[in-house]
């Protein structure tokens, strides 16, 4: 029998608390979790590994979160791609959703939301 391989996730916030919260929920759900403190990291965390799923704020300096998805769909249209924001309905309510985003979480949410949400892109891969 062999063994399910862990998921893994790359979290980009440019507050670190948000980070380590999301690494703490995310790990109690037997995720593996990396942390990036803004696009540049992302990026370059990106191109060195492979991610199930991408979980980013929005408003982040030098790059938006939905810019960043757009340059790792750009990379691997494939790819994942979670926007966690306080923005959320304002954001969706354009005609166009937002491109390089697969799903939108609105700020604040609840642990079983993050939960749906997450095994949600998984089961997508």
């Amino acid at each position: 029998m062999s063994a399910i391989p862990q998921r893994r996730v790359l979290v980009v916030d440019d507050e670190p608390l948000v980070c380590d919260a999301l690494k703490m929920l995310l790990a109690v759900e037997g995720y593996a979790v990396d942390v990036a403190n803004g696009s540049k990291e992302a990026l370059a965390l990106f191109k060195k590994g492979r991610y199930d799923v991408i979980v980013t704020d929005y408003e982040m300096p030098w790059m938006r979160g939905d810019k960043l998805g757009l340059e790792i769909k750009a990379q691997d249209p494939a790819q994942p791609v979670m926007m966690i924001t306080a923005y959320g309905e304002i954001l969706m309510a354009g005609d166009g959703g937002m491109p390089g985003i697969d799903c939108v979480l609105g700020k604040p949410f609840l642990h079983e939301d993050l939960r749906l949400a997450m095994k949600t892109l998984c089961r997508a891969i």
